[in-house]
């Protein structure tokens, strides 16, 4: 595929409105379909398997973060198109495959059971072909094509749900369960998610069927330009890796003092953040094309009263998950799980607090993305991570889950400080 076919589009990008419409209801479906993969592994086995699949999740995740490299945020913030999706995709290709390594050398060096190791590296396999369609919604996003994104999210979550589903219910095993996952992420990416990618980039006459489209489809291998892209995205992977970090940092800790019952717990109630993550995804990821657009125009102007409005939504949101937190936590705990999570409802309350802080810090991750402002982002995340695990230490021997909570309200307060003084910079910079 030469670099003029790459550069050429067959289709016209949506509006901000459709976009978030469209993203909105994809990331619905699908974090639904997760929570409900969560809730399903609750209610057929117990807080100990649930725990064994949230470990999992929280050993892989900094890894596939990491060598992610948040390509997909560079790739839709690439305003002025300095590389070109082959070039994307074989640097994905090639830190996917270096992520499986990593992971299976980690469950080599742990001292785990050999279940939960098994369910570790089954969750790894999952994470890496869920990372090779991620560059093909990067593309798509860069086009402001979220409809197609979501139409993917919307096959993928309940296919998902139904696979771990029934692996779990007919095994018994959360192992069966998290390959079954990865069975699922390995069609749709096979049989949807590139032949998106090969129509995005103008070759739909030409590929018809998703054979053809897999074949078209080919990374470039040229060193010198994966070195650069990689050396521009690596403080982004650094710095997602970090964030991920910070979110499974508690769950470590829990793990280690209290085990994998209370880690089930505890991440069971921590999933329930997602409701409004879905929204904040949504918005974030419509949004930050134009963002990114209005930086590279220099309009500060338009740039701050989108971000603006975009921090607001995110209070709103926290705030309204505080009051049915304090106003009706007992009983949704029980009603969605069962009644030995609603006795943490304390817990409950304090996640919620900080789940409104990481939504407004998530918003202000966009903008400084949007700016193009990657290394900033790096010892901001450095010195929130040195946070969370001083606190964790600290607070989890002692006071147990409402201390690993805690820990998480001061983590994502510093985050938040820390981004907005970062975007205050980039706004700064397009005035003098």
């Amino acid at each position: 595929m030469d670099a003029k076919s790459q550069q050429t589009t067959m289709i016209k990008s949506l509006s901000l409105r459709d976009n978030f419409i469209w993203t909105f209801i994809g990331n619905v479906v699908y974090s639904g379909c997760q929570w409900c993969m969560l809730i399903i592994v609750a209610k057929v086995g117990n807080p100990y398997m649930v725990g064994e699949f949230s470990l999992g999740l929280a050993i892989t995740a900094p890894v596939i973060m990491l060598t992610n490299l948040q390509l997909r945020g560079v790739q839709a913030t690439d305003a002025k198109r300095e590389y070109q999706f082959c070039d994307y995709l074989a640097l994905r290709l090639t830190t996917t495959m270096l992520a499986f390594i990593i992971i299976i050398f980690i469950i080599a060096m742990s001292k785990y059971k050999l279940s939960t190791a098994m369910v570790v590296a089954a969750v790894g396999l999952a994470k890496c072909f869920e990372s090779i369609s991620d560059v093909f919604y990067g593309l798509l996003q860069q086009h402001e094509r979220m409809d197609r994104i979501a139409i993917s999210m919307m096959i993928k979550g309940p296919l998902s749900l139904v696979s771990l589903g029934v692996a779990v219910y007919l095994t018994g095993s959360v192992f069966w369960g998290a390959l079954a996952l990865g069975a699922a992420w390995a069609i749709v990416l096979l049989s949807y998610d590139i032949h998106n990618g090969a129509m995005v980039l103008g070759e739909k006459e030409k590929c018809g069927m998703w054979l053809q489209s897999l074949i078209k489809i080919r990374p470039r291998w040229d060193i010198k330009t994966l070195y650069r892209l990689a050396w521009l995205a690596l403080p982004l992977g650094v710095v997602m890796m970090l964030i991920s970090l910070n979110a499974n940092i508690p769950r470590y800790f829990i793990q280690h003092y209290k085990g994998e019952y209370w880690l089930g717990i505890y991440s069971a109630m921590a999933y329930l953040m997602v409701a409004g993550r879905t929204v904040i995804g949504a918005l974030g990821q419509s949004a930050s094309p134009r963002l990114a657009k209005y930086y590279a125009s220099q309009d500060s102007v338009s740039y701050n009263k989108l971000f603006y409005k975009l921090l607001g939504i995110g209070a709103i949101i926290g705030v309204i998950g505080i009051l049915v937190a304090v106003l009706g936590g007992e009983m949704l705990l029980s009603l969605i799980y069962t009644p030995e999570y609603a006795q943490e409802t304390n817990v409950f309350v304090l996640l919620m607090v900080a789940a409104a802080l990481s939504y407004m810090a998530s918003f202000a991750g966009y903008g400084m993305t949007a700016a193009r402002y990657f290394r900033s982002q790096l010892p901001l995340f450095v010195i929130v991570t040195i946070i969370t695990t001083i606190a964790a230490a600290l607070l989890i021997p002692k006071l147990g889950l409402i201390g690993a909570a805690l820990a998480v309200i001061l983590s994502n307060f510093a985050q938040l400080i820390g981004s907005m003084y970062i975007v205050g910079l980039a706004v700064r910079s397009l005035k003098k």
